[in-house]
């Protein structure tokens, strides 16, 4: 039973295939909210399932990277014996990108797991959906991330929407598993969720299989992860009111 929970109140990043990027960023939320968050859904978990909270992911609203103390203050109430006493491996934290707050997680010494939403491992394409990657280029990440493993020796996480017809070649297949090469990693490819713009569209299951099976042969870790929440706008990069 995993939680997800959200770092901000709206999100400043304009991610071109997200809901909520669609949403100016109103605040950063403090670290009693977002423990409050993880508090409620344990309890929940617990009433309605009789299944204890196993896992805690910072990939629900807003970049917590942007908001880095309260997002770090929260990780300690939930690990600490007076809070939830969960351990840190069971807590991931999730990144659009930004190089120099990952290179202070490395100095910081945390002990979390690290995601990175990646996308596209192609300049172009990734400017194209994702317009932190000006100003946090592959490259800028690809030196960051390495630092962040050096200090920590937390193997990365990489997040990878597949887009029909944008990033589910073999040829972007291949770039990925160049930019892997970095660090020990695993990768999640991960189904998109429409959010009603009509300008992205889910991968073809078959183009999935192949591009899965073309890492794998490269000796890297993949997982294909389908999505919970469709059904009530609630999906990875779904999160934003409707009027």
């Amino acid at each position: 039973m995993t939680a997800c929970v959200s770092s901000q109140v709206g999100c400043s990043l304009t991610c071109k295939f997200c809901a909520t990027g669609k949403l100016e960023r109103i605040r950063n939320l403090n670290a009693d909210e977002i423990y409050d968050q993880v508090a409620i859904i344990k309890k929940q978990s617990e009433d309605n399932y009789n299944i204890p909270l196993s896992n805690i992911v910072y990939m629900g609203m807003g970049e917590p990277l942007l908001n880095y103390t309260n997002v770090l203050k929260s990780i300690e109430k939930i690990t600490s014996p007076e809070g939830l006493n969960m351990s840190p491996q069971r807590i991931t934290v999730s990144t659009a990108g930004i190089a120099k707050m990952i290179k202070k997680l490395g100095d910081d010494g945390v002990k979390f797991n690290l995601a990175l939403s990646l996308h596209a491992a192609n300049d172009e394409k990734r400017d194209k959906i994702m317009p932190i990657n000006e100003h946090n280029n592959l490259e800028a990440l690809r030196e960051a991330l390495k630092y962040f493993y050096n200090k920590t020796g937390t193997r990365i996480t990489y997040e990878y929407i597949v887009f029909n017809n944008f990033n589910d070649s073999l040829k972007d297949a291949a770039e990925l598993a160049d930019f892997c090469k970095n660090t020990p990693c695993k990768i999640n490819l991960i189904e998109y969720n429409p959010i009603g713009d009509g300008i992205f569209e889910n991968a073809k299951i078959d183009r999935i299989e192949a591009f899965k099976k073309f890492l794998e042969g490269k000796n890297l870790v993949v997982n294909i992860r389908r999505s919970r929440g469709k059904d009530i706008d609630a999906a990875c990069g779904q999160l934003a009111n409707k009027h």
